[in-house]
C-alpha cells in the first residue's frame, strides 16, 4: 500500500508507485487531499495517471476499504511523503483517515511500515512522534538523499529516497549507485 499526504515532495510516492507497478506487484493507493492539491503544484502527471499505476485507489475517507482491516493481508505499507499531521496521526494511534488506519492496522499485525517524513527543520513534536511511531514498529525513513553518486538531477535524488525504500522492503533494484569506498580509503 502506498499513502501519499500532503507534503511537498509527492513524486517520491509517485515514483514508488510507478517501480513497484512496473515491477508487477499489486498496489493499493490513498492520496490525502492535501496531496492531491501538492500533486498538481509539483509533478507533470495528472491525479487520473497517477491512479492508473496503481491496482485499486481508495479515498482516504473510505475507512471501510479492504486495507483498514487486519484480515485483509497486505505485505508492507509506505507512507510517502509522510506529513507531519499524518505522523501525528499514525504516531498516537488516531486513525481518523483511511492512511492513518492502514498504517495503525500495519502496526498492530506487526506488517512493515515506512515513514518517509517530508519537513525541515522538525520540531520536538515531530522527532518524538517520529520515535514514538519506530517505538510502535514504524521504519522511520526521512527524505533525505545521499550525495556520493553526484546526483545532478531532483529526479536523481527521488531515486535515491525510492531505492532505500525498496532496500527497507527488501525488493532488488537499480535506482542508485550503492555505496562503494575508492580504492585508496581501502589500502
Amino acid at each position: 500500500m502506498v499513502g501519499i499526504t500532503g507534503a511537498s515532495g509527492v513524486g517520491i510516492g509517485a515514483r514508488l508507485l510507478d517501480v513497484l507497478s512496473s515491477g508487477g506487484h499489486t498496489t493499493h493507493l490513498v492520496l490525502s487531499d492535501a496531496a492531491r492539491h501538492i500533486l498538481e503544484l509539483e509533478c507533470t502527471i495528472s491525479e487520473e495517471e497517477l491512479k492508473a499505476r496503481a491496482s485499486a485507489c481508495w479515498d482516504n475517507d473510505q475507512l471501510w476499504a479492504p486495507i483498514a482491516s487486519g484480515s485483509y493481508r497486505i505485505d508492507a505499507m509506505v507512507v510517502a511523503p509522510c506529513s507531519m499531521k499524518s505522523l501525528s496521526s499514525i504516531a498516537n494511534g488516531y486513525a481518523d483517515t483511511l492512511i492513518a488506519r492502514a498504517a495503525d492496522v500495519c502496526l498492530k499485525e506487526g506488517r512493515t511500515l515506512v515513514l518517509v517524513p517530508r519537513e525541515t527543520p522538525l520540531s520536538l513534536v515531530h522527532l518524538e512522534n517520529m520515535v514514538r511511531a519506530a517505538r510502535a514498529g514504524a521504519r522511520i525513513l526521512p527524505a533525505c538523499p545521499a550525495y556520493y553518486h553526484h546526483p545532478t538531477t531532483v529526479q536523481q535524488c527521488i531515486d535515491f529516497i525510492v531505492g532505500r525504500v525498496l532496500d527497507v522492503l527488501g525488493l532488488e533494484h537499480q535506482l542508485y549507485k550503492r555505496w562503494h569506498p575508492p580504492s585508496e580509503m581501502l589500502e
